[in-house]
C-alpha cells in the first residue's frame, strides 16, 4: 500500500492505484504537443476503481468491474441503485423489469466504444441481471440518468469528450491503452 496527497486528504492506495494516480498526473501535466501513451491491464483498472470509489463515491453506482476484449469491446459489471435511478427519473425503468431491477443489484453490461478527436461514444451490445437479458433501450436510459447525477453530468447522448485530453483509447485482450 502506498499513500498519497490528493486535494489535501491521505488517500492510501495500492500499488496499481498508485500507478494510476502517477499516469493522470502525467497527463495533466503533458505539454499541450507532447504526446503519452500506456497501457493498463483490466487488473490494474479494476484495483483503481475499487479506491476511487472508497474515495469518491459516485451516486447510485456501488462497484464497477471491467473486463477488456480486443477491438474497442468491454464488458461492465455494476452494481447499480435502481431506487435512486427510479427516484432521480420516474419511468427510467421499464414497469417489466421493475419487479427485478430495484434495490441495489450487479448487471452486466457489454459495450463497444469508438473514439475520434478526444470524444467518445458507444453502444450497447448486450445486458443482463443474471440470466434475464435487458434490452439495450431500457439501459441506455438507465445509463443517462447515472451518468447525468455524476458530479461531471455527463450526457451519454452525445460524444464524451475523453478526460485528460486523450484524443484516442483502445482496447486488446485484457489491456486498455491511450494517448494524447
Amino acid at each position: 500500500m502506498k499513500r498519497h496527497l490528493l486535494l489535501g486528504l491521505l488517500f492510501v492506495s495500492t500499488s496499481a492505484a498508485a500507478d494510476m494516480l502517477a499516469l493522470f498526473d502525467r497527463l495533466r501535466s503533458a505539454m499541450p504537443n507532447e504526446q503519452v501513451s500506456f497501457q493498463l491491464t483490466e487488473s490494474e483498472v479494476n484495483d483503481y476503481m475499487v479506491e476511487a470509489l472508497k474515495k469518491t463515491p459516485r451516486p447510485g453506482v456501488d462497484a464497477v468491474k471491467v473486463k477488456f476484449f480486443p477491438n474497442n469491446y468491454a464488458s461492465t459489471y455494476t452494481w447499480v441503485d435502481f431506487d435512486a435511478v427510479e427516484h432521480w427519473k420516474p419511468g427510467s425503468i421499464p414497469s417489466v423489469l421493475k419487479p427485478v431491477l430495484n434495490g441495489k443489484k450487479s448487471i452486466w453490461v457489454d459495450i463497444r466504444f469508438q473514439t475520434e478527436k478526444g470524444n467518445a461514444t458507444f453502444t450497447i451490445e448486450k445486458a443482463y441481471f443474471n440470466d434475464l437479458r435487458i434490452p439495450a433501450m431500457a439501459v441506455e436510459k438507465i445509463l443517462q440518468v447515472l451518468a447525468s447525477r455524476q458530479p461531471e453530468h455527463y450526457d451519454t447522448s452525445k460524444p464524451v469528450p475523453l478526460p485528460f485530453g486523450l484524443k484516442r483509447v483502445w482496447t486488446k485482450e485484457k489491456l486498455v491503452g491511450g494517448e494524447k
